[in-house]
């Protein structure tokens, strides 16, 4: 191969990586996918794994139903969101 043939090649790899993520970060502005912005945490990808698991091991199961009672707890918790100044009467 000559130079001129790899610096093709290489070339050809810079704009197809460059495509493929102008795409990734179209489709995470559309809210398809997670790519740079907010990406997927540990905790979710073990909240899926842990539902993978419980489908194996019936017994797991209660462990994915407290995490999910102890998220529903957090979410309820604390005080009423804060109107302002300018908020209802």
């Amino acid at each position: 191969m000559s130079w001129l043939s790899m610096t093709g090649w290489a070339l050809l790899i810079i704009l197809v990586v460059y495509l493929l993520d102008w795409l990734a970060r179209w489709m995470e502005n559309r809210g398809w996918i997670y790519y740079r912005k907010s990406g997927g945490t540990f905790t979710r990808m073990g909240n899926a794994f842990l539902g993978m698991q419980s489908m194996f091991e019936p017994g797991k199961k209660h462990m994915m139903v407290a995490k999910q009672g102890e998220k529903r707890k957090k979410e309820e918790a604390g005080d009423p969101p804060f109107m302002g100044d300018d908020g209802p009467p």
